[in-house]
């Protein structure tokens, strides 16, 4: 899988964070126009580590079981008794529709069922079990000249009833084959519909009708504290569990490869093959993707129950762009930079290597080897809080840049453009 860290922990992670994974490489780079370093070499030894977590593990046959059928009837009764039933337990059955939890009257054009009742870990399992499913890919290798196929695992959950699938993009990378086995013991052939690398978001397809889609909750209503539950296939092989905690800290600021991502942090068992799982709040609704776990470094005591999700709300209009349009739509400022070496300056900031011809930074006047160390008034360090800072922005933002110049500070001003960006090839579109 993979592992990482991004900024927010900032004193576990300064410039140290390794990051692998368990097949084929990093999770992948930022593209070009999202602020993008060049390569740098890696720090070391004493690298704080993240894992994300589909497990790559060379198998003769599937890793991917049905598990146990036995879910108690009167449970599931309970789980589903809270939901309004216009169709077939709640659960809309015209194809493409994707369900949404609601507790109030606010009138959105999306299908709604009423989530209003706090649920035990008993009913939410139940009630979501049948839209979990086990992901295993092939992927091809070339070990030493000799090209060979490992395979890997991981989770996911349905979005819709005519087969949209959610996962990582981490899950998926690469793959030659990817199946997907749900909990009724079937297994299907997925294509891969888009992802997007840089929020580690990949959408799947299977041919089938009538099934259980999962119900998206709001990340942005979630509390430190609130209780949450993830179900899962943690190490490829303990198919569909699950495991409880709750939310221990928000928007808290990781690194996965060179992606700055920020996460929901939960103290739920998040292990390798659960990534790409749905982590549900008490109400059973969808509000995190799992996708990465904290595992100390290699000096250090054993590390438990820091898990990540990344937030439903920052990748839903990802998910339907990807869908609907086959592409993402992406702000950019259109500069590369990397992270001021501090051994050659004493300034601290995201350090320009080239701009874009035309773009908003060439507009503003930013210039290659400007060192910009503020967003907004706010300091930064370095490439991955400018690329944070920007995300929050959307197309026709302005931003104040303090940059050094030679050892002059000057202010400048850019505007956030947007570019299409394809969900099935690292292309510009537009």
């Amino acid at each position: 899988m993979v592992k990482s860290e991004k900024e927010g922990m900032t004193e576990m992670e300064n410039n140290s964070n390794y990051v692998q994974q368990n097949y084929n490489g990093n999770v992948g780079q930022p593209s070009y126009d999202q602020i993008t370093p060049p390569k740098k070499k890696s720090s070391g030894g004493n690298a704080v580590k993240f894992i994300a977590l589909a497990v790559s593990c060379s198998i003769a046959g599937g890793i991917i079981g049905a598990g146990s059928m036995c879910v108690v009837d009167t449970l599931k009764d309970a789980a589903l008794s809270r939901i309004e039933q216009p169709k077939d337990n709640g659960r809309d059955n015209e194809s493409g529709k994707t369900l949404e939890g609601r507790r109030d009257s606010k009138p959105l054009n999306i299908n709604y069922v009423d989530t209003g009742k706090e649920l035990t870990a008993a009913e939410i399992y139940a009630a979501n079990v049948n839209s979990t499913v086990g992901i295993t890919t092939s992927v091809q290798t070339n070990y030493f000249g000799y090209i060979t196929m490992a395979a890997a695992a991981g989770s996911g959950f349905i979005l819709s009833d005519d087969g949209y699938i959610i996962t990582n993009y981490h899950v998926v990378e690469d793959a030659e084959e990817i199946k997907v086995a749900t909990y009724d013991d079937k297994t299907y052939d997925a294509k891969l519909v888009g992802c997007d690398e840089e929020n580690d978001l990949a959408v799947l397809k299977i041919d089938a009708e009538g099934l259980t889609p999962v119900v998206l909750g709001d990340s942005d209503k979630l509390n430190v504290g609130d209780s949450v539950v993830a179900i899962g296939n943690p190490l490829g092989e303990l198919t569909f569990s699950l495991t409880q905690g709750a939310v221990s800290a928000l928007n808290r600021s990781i690194t996965i490869g060179n992606m700055s991502m920020d996460l929901i942090q939960t103290d739920c068992a998040i292990n390798s093959g659960n990534s790409g799982g749905a982590l549900f709040n008490s109400y059973g609704e969808v509000i995190g993707i799992t996708n990465a776990k904290y595992s100390g470094d290699s000096s250090s005591a054993s590390v438990d129950n820091i898990g990540f999700a990344i937030p439903i709300n920052s990748v839903r209009e990802i998910i339907t762009s990807i869908i609907e349009k086959g592409y993402v739509e992406k702000t950019y400022i259109g500069v590369q930079v990397y992270d001021a070496d501090p051994r050659r300056s004493q300034i601290r900031g995201a350090a320009v290597y080239s701009v874009e011809e035309g773009s908003p930074a060439d507009k503003a006047g930013i210039l290659p080897n400007d060192i910009i160390t503020a967003v907004n008034g706010e300091k930064i360090t370095g490439y991955q809080q400018l690329r944070s800072a920007l995300a929050a922005g959307k197309a026709g933002d302005e931003f104040e840049l303090t940059i050094n110049r030679d050892g002059e500070e000057i202010k400048v001003k850019v505007t956030l453009a947007v570019y299409k960006k394809s969900a099935l090839k690292d292309t510009r579109d537009t």
